[in-house]
């Protein structure tokens, strides 16, 4: 981007997030989905691990990582009950965390998502999710109610020709991109009413991707924070794409923002009129002993690095714990997870990292 490093403040702010996949339905079908590393549920029921659909199921939807990364066990939904709230005292038990972060699938679909806010909140857990906002119109005021914090809202086109086109032929239809992006609008509209916080998180490929930025800023950028991400797949094009919006809104970097014990990195740039604008980027992080031997462990193959843990529901099994969706293979169920070297790794590396990154940019850890 177009900024001194060497210029702008850091914070330095240690990862204490655990991501929840608390659903595997989505009402999308995107042809890049990792699912989080998970094979898609409703294409797969009574399939042994080496019998999963990798590619598009009667569904049409994908986990693009499913051929390599050794994932042995189908997601299930997560219930609103006590064993919810005995797996997130678990983690935290073994694990610095206040914050969960629920994912899917689409996380709006689930029936009881603001009881499962309501569980996390009592721990005293900062609760955001990643939606598409299909659902949220409906399901947002009581959810704020329960405690949500914020929503991140992936946005794959701001027309329905945009959208289509991202998605499975089953599902590339115009009149449903439109009905989708209406129900993305009621979404933002009703977080906005109901002060729940919201960001637009936008994947910027290349160039031609800019105007898809320009219009959203143009049109919810009062209601909403935009983040603009960069493609993992190619990073040269999506850093030129960043910098052009920048450039165009005459945007001027004023922090820069990086997890210590994960890759998110993020600068954050001031408009004219004062708004935020982020631009969001991959750290090359790694477990040191975890990712030390990994056939991923290169520049092609791990696009998002160590990003972070992740706790899932296996069908007819226990809570597992991940920390790679390249890596499927290296989850664990929950009770061994906490009394494992690998926790213990993940707690050092967070640890090490923002003792190490607060030395380097000489500021407190937030």
């Amino acid at each position: 981007m177009t900024y001194d490093a060497h210029r702008i403040p850091v914070t330095v702010v240690p990862d204490r997030t655990l991501r929840v996949k608390i659903i595997d339905a989505c009402g999308l079908a995107c042809t890049f989905c990792h699912n989080e590393g998970t094979p898609v549920t409703a294409d797969n029921i009574g399939h042994k691990d080496a019998e999963f659909t990798v590619g598009p199921g009667r569904t049409g939807r994908v986990s693009i990582y499913l051929r390599t990364n050794g994932a042995d066990f189908l997601p299930r939904r997560i219930e609103a009950d006590t064993d919810f709230a005995l797996a997130l005292a678990a983690v935290r038990g073994s694990l610095s965390t206040d914050e969960v972060h629920f994912t899917g699938g689409e996380p709006t679909l689930h029936p009881e998502l603001p009881a499962l806010i309501g569980i996390a909140h009592r721990l005293g857990l900062t609760v955001g999710l990643t939606s598409n906002g299909e659902n949220g119109a409906a399901i947002l005021p009581e959810c704020a109610r329960a405690g949500l914090d914020r929503i991140n809202l992936s946005v794959f086109g701001t027309t329905a020709e945009e959208l289509a086109a991202v998605q499975a032929p089953r599902l590339a239809s115009l009149k449903l991109a439109a009905r989708k992006l209406a129900a993305l609008g009621a979404t933002i509209e009703a977080a906005s009413q109901h002060g729940v916080r919201v960001s637009a998180n936008i994947v910027i490929p290349d160039i031609s991707h800019v105007e898809r930025v320009l219009r959203v800023i143009e049109e919810h950028g009062r209601r909403l924070v935009v983040r603009m991400l960069v493609s993992l797949e190619d990073s040269g094009a999506s850093v030129a794409a960043m910098r052009e919006v920048v450039e165009h809104l005459g945007a001027v970097p004023v922090q820069r923002v990086i997890t210590a014990g994960g890759s998110d990195q993020r600068v954050r740039y001031r408009l004219p009129d004062g708004r935020p604008l982020y631009a969001k980027s991959i750290r090359p992080v790694r477990l040191p002993a975890t990712c030390a031997d990994c056939r991923f462990n290169n520049d092609r193959d791990c696009q998002e690095g160590y990003y972070g843990v992740r706790l899932y529901r296996a069908q007819d099994g226990p809570f597992m714990v991940g920390v790679c969706i390249r890596r499927m293979d290296l989850c664990v169920p929950l009770g061994q997870f906490v009394m494992s070297r690998l926790c213990q790794e993940v707690a050092a590396f967070r640890d090490d990292e923002t003792k190490r990154l607060t030395t380097l940019y000489h500021v407190p850890a937030r």
